[in-house]
């Protein structure tokens, strides 16, 4: 049993797999699904081994230059920072912007050691130098981390960049004034704009 412990175990390694659910996991690849086990085995070896940070903006890829930066197609003057990999997933997938991406792989946070350098912001600087973006829209999340790290980098090159934005919060689209929380009402109304620039 030292090695089914062992894989269930390992399986917790993944975000919200506590231990019944690896369990079940690892059962169910044994019982019932083995060669689904063996290919997620490979593959799994096979990204860990070969999956980088982009050269340019520093996603996830597996070639030296990610498929978004390769993309001649994309608007060169709009350059988007965002704290993680599944964060440009998520715009992506939303559809609607056509810029380049930077990932910090992170927020500042001194408490737990994560300062400019591990951030990668040097290469951000370089970065904007080189294509000069009209505007750099600061997509950090609203925690009070990213609320830092968007204000750091906001001053960091605010003498390079023309325009500098930071994403919107406040009440989600359907939502009801009622049932939304302070923080992000306190967020919406500080964020409003005027309804001549809404048409």
């Amino acid at each position: 049993m030292a090695l089914i412990d062992d894989l269930i175990q390992a399986l917790q390694v993944l975000p919200g797999v506590g231990p019944k659910s690896a369990q079940r996991m690892a059962l169910t690849l044994l019982q019932r699904n083995r060669s689904g086990g063996t290919q997620l085995g490979a593959i799994l070896q096979q990204a860990m081994q070969d999956v980088r940070r982009c050269s340019i903006c520093q996603n996830l890829t597996e070639t030296p230059v990610c498929r978004l930066c390769g993309d001649t197609r994309r608007d060169s003057g709009l350059l988007c920072v965002v704290e993680s990999p599944a964060d440009v997933l998520a715009i992506e997938q939303a559809g609607g912007f056509r810029g380049y991406y930077f990932v910090l792989h992170g927020r500042l946070s001194p408490i737990d050691g994560v300062g400019p350098e591990q951030l990668g912001l040097d290469k951000l600087q370089a970065r904007i130098q080189e294509v000069h973006p009209d505007e750099l829209i600061l997509a950090t999340n609203p925690t009070v981390e990213g609320e830092a790290t968007a204000h750091f980098i906001s001053r960091l090159v605010g003498q390079d960049v023309k325009n500098i934005s930071r994403i919107a919060h406040g009440v989600p689209l359907g939502g009801e004034i009622e049932y939304t929380d302070g923080g992000t009402l306190t967020h919406a109304i500080q964020g409003r704009r005027n309804v001549s620039l809404l048409d």
